[in-house]
C-alpha cells in the first residue's frame, strides 16, 4: 500500500505538471524557470538537509555500489560505440554520460521520498556524480572540444554549482556534526519543502512540451544507452549492491537510484560544447518515459 501511495503520489504530481503545460498555464519559458527554481534555491537547501544528517561512513557501500554500476554503463556504452560507429570523442563522451548519469538531484529525491521513504539514499550517487563523473567530464570535455576556456573556467563552473556546493556544505556538517543555527536552519528546511513538488511539476511539464524522440538520424546510439541506463544499470547495482553487503532498504535504495532516468544537465553539457546533442535529448526522454515503469518494478522485487 504504501508503494502504490508513494507512486500514485508522484504521479499526481507529474500529471499537474504535464496537464498546466498542456492547457497553457506552463509553457517552456515558465517550465524552465519552475525547474531553475527548484535547482537554484529549493534542491541545495534539501541537499544541506538531507546530507548533514546522513552517517558518511554508514553510506560507504551504497556510494561503491553506485559507482560501480555508473562505470560499468559509461564504460559499456564507449566501448560499444567505439565499435560500431564512427563517433568523435566528445560525442562518446556526452553518449556515455547519457548511458549513465542519473537524474538522482531531481526526480530521486522524489522517488527516495515517496518510494524508499528515505531520502538519504541518494546522497552516495549525487557525491559520486557530483564531486567526480561531473568535474572530470567537464574537463575533458574542454580537452576535446577546444571551446573551454581552461582549468579555470572548470572551477569556475563547479565552484558555483549550487548542488556541488550545498552537497560539499552537507558533508561538512555530516563529518564535523556540527548544528546550523536556527535562524539558519528553519528558512532550509522550509525552502526544502519546495524542492519535490517543484521538480515534479517541472518534469511533468517537460514531457508535455517535448518532442518525440526518433528524428535525429542516431536511433542506435541512443537505444544502446537506453538499454544500458534502465536495464544494465540497476541489474549491476543489485549485483554490487549485494556483494557490498547492502539489503532491505539500503539495497532497494541503490538499485532504484540506478533506474532514473538520464539527467537534464547531460544535454546542457552537450549543448555548452555542442557534441552528442541528438543522442543527450532523446536519451533523457527515453528513459524519462520508462523510468516511473522500470522502478515500480524494481520496488516490487526488492521492496
Amino acid at each position: 500500500m504504501d508503494l502504490l501511495i508513494g507512486f500514485t503520489t508522484i504521479l499526481v504530481v507529474i500529471g499537474c505538471g504535464a496537464a498546466l503545460a498542456h492547457v497553457g498555464v506552463l509553457d517552456a519559458r515558465s517550465q524552465r524557470t519552475l525547474g531553475e527554481i527548484a535547482f537554484f534555491v529549493a534542491s541545495p537547501a534539501l541537499m544541506i538537509v538531507v546530507i548533514s544528517e546522513v552517517e558518511i561512513g554508514g553510506a560507504a557501500a551504497n556510494l561503491a555500489a553506485s559507482a560501480t554500476s555508473l562505470a560499468v554503463s559509461f564504460a559499456a556504452y564507449a566501448a560499444i560505440v567505439r565499435w560500431q560507429w564512427t563517433v568523435d570523442a566528445g560525442s562518446v563522451l556526452i553518449g556515455s554520460l547519457s548511458a549513465s548519469y542519473v537524474n538522482a538531484g531531481n526526480l530521486g529525491i522524489a522517488v527516495a521520498a515517496f518510494v524508499v521513504g528515505d531520502t538519504t539514499v541518494v546522497v552516495p550517487t549525487l557525491l559520486v556524480q557530483m564531486m567526480v563523473v561531473q568535474p572530470m567530464a567537464l574537463m575533458a570535455l574542454d580537452r576535446l572540444t577546444g571551446r573551454g576556456v581552461g582549468a579555470w573556467s572548470t572551477i569556475r563552473r563547479l565552484t558555483t554549482n549550487p548542488l556541488t556546493v550545498a552537497s560539499v556544505i552537507g558533508v561538512v556538517l555530516a563529518v564535523t556534526r556540527w548544528e546550523l543555527p536556527r535562524v539558519v536552519e528553519s528558512p532550509l528546511r522550509l525552502l526544502s519543502g519546495l524542492a519535490i513538488p517543484a521538480m515534479l511539476m517541472s518534469y511533468g511539464a517537460a514531457l508535455r512540451l517535448s518532442p518525440w524522440p526518433g528524428r535525429a538520424g542516431h536511433n542506435g546510439e541512443m537505444l544502446v544507452a537506453t538499454v544500458l541506463k534502465m536495464l544494465v544499470m540497476p541489474v549491476v547495482a543489485w549485483l554490487a549492491g549485494t556483494t557490498f553487503g547492502l539489503e532491505g532498504h539500503a539495497l532497494l535504495g541503490v538499485v532504484i537510484m540506478a533506474g532514473l532516468p538520464t539527467a537534464q544537465n547531460i544535454f546542457l553539457h552537450a549543448t555548452r560544447y555542442r557534441t552528442g546533442e541528438d543522442v543527450a535529448r532523446e536519451t533523457i526522454l527515453v528513459t524519462t518515459l520508462c523510468s516511473l515503469p522500470v522502478a515500480l518494478l524494481i520496488a516490487v522485487l526488492l521492496g
